[in-house]
């Protein structure tokens, strides 16, 4: 056998093998999963037994603190509304710079409409599926897709690197195959790439491919997928610090304009970026030096 002959048989063995785990992830979904009292859960897949795990109590700040991504979170509100009516509505992705409230906003805008006093809303729940186990979002689907729920699934992070092909099957289930999406389902997303994959990995496509144009086009097709792109960018220094002083007034703490100012410009300029992550770094630093805890 030749060295290419070589090469080719191990590349089919492999693909086989990845589509035998693939299909193990996705039978081994317990279909006795049961919806508890809770309104979030964390999806956990292994190779014996997958379910869902009730969060009591989710780490999230109040819907009102999130300050500079108003129209963002506008949008998102009103497509999930929809669907807590049982509307149409669209996969959201949430992309941009780090630390701008991407994974705040979905766990906020929840926490805020499953409180709402309204008859037209269903149940809506919110389960989280980690970036590891998104080949499992099949089985997942399957399992909610009979509970008497509207589901909001949720990955933060969300992005793939050169070699892998597990973004194939999420295409699949988002939209196109034959199951589809689920009707009580949709899915939310927040990653730092707008396409989902490193440029390098779409530009090693375009060099390396018999057509270049399919084969970038296969790789970007995936973001297609999201009815919903919203963008999420760099603060203003005006807006960095709104967001300080909501969270310093939101928990209570006694520091004056003009000291707070002062510190929060030294404190961006310290780690070089302005966020709302950088934002609430500096309040528990301030909170903590007041023998507080937020």
């Amino acid at each position: 056998m030749s060295k290419s002959d070589t090469l080719k048989a191990i590349s089919q063995s492999i693909k086989r093998l990845a589509a035998a785990v693939e299909k193990i992830g996705v039978n081994n979904a317990s279909s006795n999963v049961k919806l508890g009292d809770a309104n979030a859960y964390i999806w956990s897949a292994s190779e014996s037994e997958s379910e869902l795990i009730p969060v009591q109590s989710v780490s999230r700040v109040p819907l009102e603190l999130l300050c500079g991504i108003e129209d963002q979170a506008r949008t998102l509100e009103q497509n999930t509304l929809q669907f807590a009516r049982g509307h149409g509505a669209n996969n959201a992705l949430l992309w941009g710079s780090r630390g701008m409230g991407k994974s705040s906003l979905v766990k906020a805008l929840h926490g805020d409409i499953v409180q709402r006093n309204d008859a037209d809303l269903k149940r809506l729940v919110l389960v989280e599926i980690n970036r590891e186990d998104i080949i499992t979002l099949p089985a997942l689907m399957r399992v909610v897709a009979k509970l008497p729920a509207q589901f909001v699934i949720y990955c933060d992070d969300l992005s793939f690197d050169a070699g892998e092909s597990s973004y194939k099957s999420l295409k699949t289930i988002l939209d196109g195959g034959l199951e589809g999406r689920p009707q009580n389902t949709l899915f939310y997303a927040t990653s730092n790439r707008r396409h989902l994959m490193p440029r390098e990995m779409i530009d090693n496509e375009r060099s390396s491919a018999i057509n270049p144009g399919e084969a970038v086009h296969e790789k970007i097709s995936l973001s297609d997928r999201f009815g919903l792109w919203l963008g999420f960018h760099n603060c203003s220094q005006e807006q960095f610090l709104e967001m300080i002083a909501r969270y310093v007034e939101f928990y209570g703490l006694d520091i004056s304009d003009k000291e707070l100012k002062s510190r929060a410009i030294e404190w961006a300029a310290t780690r070089g970026a302005r966020s709302g992550r950088v934002a609430i770094q500096l309040v528990r630093q301030i909170a903590g030096e007041m023998g507080k805890n937020v």
